[in-house]
């Protein structure tokens, strides 16, 4: 290590470091394969045992790429002018304007990885297409690199699908949950409607400047295929972007992994691929075999006629995808509600609101306040949220819901509904960032609450060292941050008992 950093100074080290994939401070073809290419402009031909030799005679997928570059003002460095941020750290970010590939034409077969692994799944069971191989014990992959590795079996057409935005992928993210899930979301006696859930990232930045992650809160979509994969109806993949903010971002400045890095969030109006109409085969025979031209007589494109798909299940696309967040993130076996719908619920159920409020959000699959903020909503949400005794205490006497700062401060200026801005006041009064735990009454008194950093600070201590009683730890758990949220929760419902009787 020191001979190297002798040889090749910081900035050299951190560039053979973000290729040196296996950490043993030599570079294999395998590991040198993104400068080649990058040097040569030549892309390698890719593994053939990863690659389907596509069927001359099978059918083609024809995809469109729509893409809005996010809009540079929702960031929250952008309010003081990005002040301190190098040009060069956002370039990648600013220079990318328009989808790196606007169209593609894919095999149909090729997205026979979408299919379920067995036949008989129910509509909305989920099964994995690409697993996650983190968790909060596993910890989280390199910030130090910039091009993504070879994609393998299932990975592959995810792969070639992002890479029609970006061209550096990366279909595993950094942290957990990873991967991507899928469930049916309808079912005939030939077709499929599979809907999906992706966890992928992009690195924006190449060298010599340093890494610039952008993950998306989520990519989701559906795809209508036959059941052996040869013929594709329907295909749509997108970014959300019904909520403020949809995207998570982190940058480091400096040439190693533990250097300085700078975190923001921001919204991207549109990230969508779009089939341009159903899978069409390449070749077209008459009845005795012949090829025909695929054209008619004028030169027009021969028009297919496809039969009515007569689903004999199906299930609303709302239900798919919520078990494809449960899949990702157990601790929604809890429902999370809209703010506003969450007051009104728990006043007709005369129950309290357990609400969380974040700088970023609690179920994209980068949460709250990205990984170098300690109190993040990723920590929460793989720990303390996810627990049996905590789900079932919030499922019995709570109404739960989590909301964005910026949402809330939009719902305090509204002057149209003074009950919903006030209830938004009483929210933000307590907010301390990145992420803050409130219990409220219906009509929106806040009786208890605890910021998160706080309660890991408290849950990482020795029980001895704790001072307030409030906060003590239950010898009935050996998890300290599942008892000492429970006694959170259990000292909300002590308090309101004068107000809910």
């Amino acid at each position: 290590q020191e001979l190297a950093l002798k040889s090749l100074g910081n900035e050299g080290l951190f560039l053979f470091s973000s290729l040196d994939t296996n950490k043993d401070l030599y570079l294999s073809p395998e590991e040198f394969k993104p400068i080649a290419e990058k040097l040569t402009g030549v892309a390698a031909v890719s593994d053939p045992e990863e690659e389907e030799t596509p069927d001359p005679e099978g059918e083609t997928l024809t995809i469109v790429a729509k893409f809005q570059p996010l809009v540079m003002e929702t960031m929250t460095k952008s309010k003081d002018g990005f002040l301190g941020i190098s040009h060069v750290a956002l370039s990648g970010l600013r220079n990318w304007t328009a989808p790196a590939a606007p169209l593609s034409v894919l095999p149909a077969r090729q997205f026979k990885a979408f299919l379920p692994p067995k036949n008989d799944l129910d509509l909305g069971d989920p099964w994995w297409i690409i697993p996650s191989e983190l968790n909060i014990f596993t910890g989280y992959l390199s910030n130090n690199r910039f091009y993504p590795p070879p994609p393998k079996g299932k990975e592959v057409i995810i792969h070639k699908l992002l890479s029609m935005f970006h061209p550096r992928p990366f279909v595993r993210t950094r942290f957990a949950p990873q991967g991507a899930v899928a469930c049916l979301q309808a079912s005939s006696s030939f077709y499929y409607t599979v809907a999906f859930r992706i966890h992928a990232e992009f690195q924006l930045n190449e060298p010599p400047n340093f890494p610039f992650w952008f993950s998306p809160g989520q990519f989701t979509g559906y795809i209508v295929l036959s059941k052996d994969s040869s013929h594709v109806r329907d295909f749509r993949l997108f970014v959300p972007n019904n909520r403020s903010l949809n995207v998570d971002m982190e940058w480091l400045y400096g040439a190693s992994e533990s250097s300085n890095m700078e975190v923001d969030i921001g919204y991207l109006p549109q990230m969508e691929l779009e089939s341009t109409g159903p899978s069409v085969p390449t070749v077209i025979h008459d009845e005795n075999g012949n090829v025909l031209d695929s054209r008619d007589p004028s030169g027009e494109p021969i028009q297919f006629v496809f039969e009515e798909i007569t689903w004999q299940q199906q299930i609303p696309w709302q239900e798919a995808a919520r078990r494809l967040e449960v899949a990702m993130y157990p601790f929604k076996k809890v429902s999370y509600l809209p703010f506003t719908e969450a007051f009104e619920r728990a006043q007709a159920e005369k129950k309290l609101v357990h609400s969380i409020l974040l700088w970023g959000a609690l179920d994209d699959h980068k949460a709250s306040c990205a990984s170098s903020v300690p109190g993040s909503g990723r920590t929460l949400r793989e720990t303390v949220l996810e627990s049996s005794p905590i789900l079932a205490l919030l499922n019995e006497s709570f109404i739960s819901s989590w909301s964005l700062v910026k949402e809330l401060e939009e719902l305090q200026s509204n002057t149209e509904n003074e009950f919903y801005s006030k209830l938004a006041k009483l929210h933000l009064e307590k907010y301390n960032f990145p992420v803050e735990m409130i219990i409220c009454l219906p009509n929106g008194t806040v009786i208890h609450h605890i910021n998160a950093n706080y309660f890991l600070d408290i849950t990482s201590m020795k029980p001895e060292d704790v001072e307030s009683s409030i906060f003590s730890f239950s010898s009935n758990f050996e998890d300290p941050s599942t008892a000492t949220y429970l006694q959170f929760l259990k000292e909300g419902l002590q308090r309101a008992k004068p107000y809910l009787q």
